[in-house]
């Protein structure tokens, strides 16, 4: 390339001694990417302010908000690339409309997340935290009160049969269980390729053992889980969510914990991060709970980052990245004029 692609990371990636976070993500690759500059933002700010993004070609984005105002005055910026595949911290309507590509990286998560999901599935099958509790509080002659329950035969729902539904698939074909999958967006036959039986969400809810969120958070899905829905449920059955917390009405959830209402919950993610320590719903025995991470794991920042790097590095070259998920912004014309300079940029190989 014989002109400059500059990339911008937020500064959010950036522990207090100036390392990044998560290790190696990746970045050698722009390193080694002929014409692309890259260097982390000067402030920390959320939401990022529009003078900020002013001078960078792509930005590699974790936590902090991109809201319009990030971007109203913004001719330059081509992508936002998501490290991890949610992107509720991000206008999605707004870079659209500005003609700014939004991907993510669901390469990176697939697996890790699914195996979060599966440690809690045996974690709250095997009673592992009331077990746990009885070594260290000295009640060991309390252990036949806390048998715990086995899966074959059991039925696991799992709410959303996209790459993470389908990778759990997978995971649990050994276990013996019935599984059932509730996704508007799938067919009977990709769910049968996947070892699931697709069935509507009443279904899913009555006849499941432990019921597993994996869909995305959007205006369908918010709430999906209220009140009614967790009466439907069965008495002994669990409800795991390592998606968005919002997809549960947690209000509705503490008290159907509390009340006994299901067995108990698996809950990686909450309505409000990070969530009180004076709820209600921590103070409940029959829940296990992790700061929305329980699938970081040193494979799979690394991933996700080399995937985000993949997208940037694609764009540098005038291509269009993989998982983009506003398909409209690729067809706007300021970045079909963007993408045109980059291809053009390319020193040919």
């Amino acid at each position: 390339m014989t002109a400059s692609f500059r990339v911008a990371l937020t500064r959010d990636f950036l522990r207090s001694d100036g390392s990044i976070s998560f290790g190696d993500i990746g970045l050698d690759r722009l390193d080694k990417t002929p014409g692309i500059t890259w260097e982390f933002l000067e402030e920390d700010q959320s939401p990022i302010h529009a003078k900020q993004l002013h001078d960078y070609d792509a930005l590699l984005l974790l936590g902090s908000e991109i809201n319009a105002e990030s971007i109203f005055d913004n001719e330059r910026l081509a992508l936002i690339a998501r490290f991890g595949v949610g992107y509720d911290n991000v206008d999605l309507k707004a870079c659209t409309e500005k003609g700014i590509l939004v991907s993510v990286t669901p390469n990176g998560v697939r697996r890790p997340v699914a195996i979060a999901a599966l440690t809690y599935i045996l974690a709250l099958s095997q009673k592992m935290l009331q077990r746990d509790s009885l070594v260290r509080t000295g009640r060991w002659h309390e252990r036949m009160d806390n048998v715990g329950i086995g899966l074959n035969n059991k039925t696991i729902g799992l709410i959303g049969l996209g790459n993470i539904g389908r990778e759990l698939c997978g995971l649990l074909q050994n276990f013996g269980v019935r599984i059932l999958a509730s996704d508007p967006n799938s067919s009977a036959y990709l769910a049968g390729q996947s070892g699931a039986e697709l069935v509507d969400l009443d279904s899913l809810l009555r006849n499941s053992d432990f019921v597993v969120l994996c869909c995305e958070l959007n205006r369908k899905t918010h709430h999906l889980i209220d009140e009614n829905a967790l009466h439907r449920m069965k008495g002994s059955s669990y409800i795991i969510n390592i998606a968005r917390g919002s997809i549960i009405d947690q209000n509705a959830l503490t008290k159907a914990l509390q009340e006994d209402i299901i067995a108990g919950a698996g809950l990686d993610v909450f309505e409000k991060e990070p969530i009180s320590v004076e709820d209600p719903l921590l103070s409940l025995e029959n829940i296990i709970v992790s700061p929305h991470g329980l699938g970081w794991t040193d494979e799979c920042f690394t991933s996700i980052g080399r995937n985000a790097v993949a997208a940037i590095c694609r764009l540098a070259t005038g291509r269009l990245p993989e998982f983009i998920v506003n398909q409209d912004a690729a067809r706007h014309s300021s970045l079909r004029e963007k993408l045109r300079i980059f291809a053009s940029n390319t020193i040919p190989t």
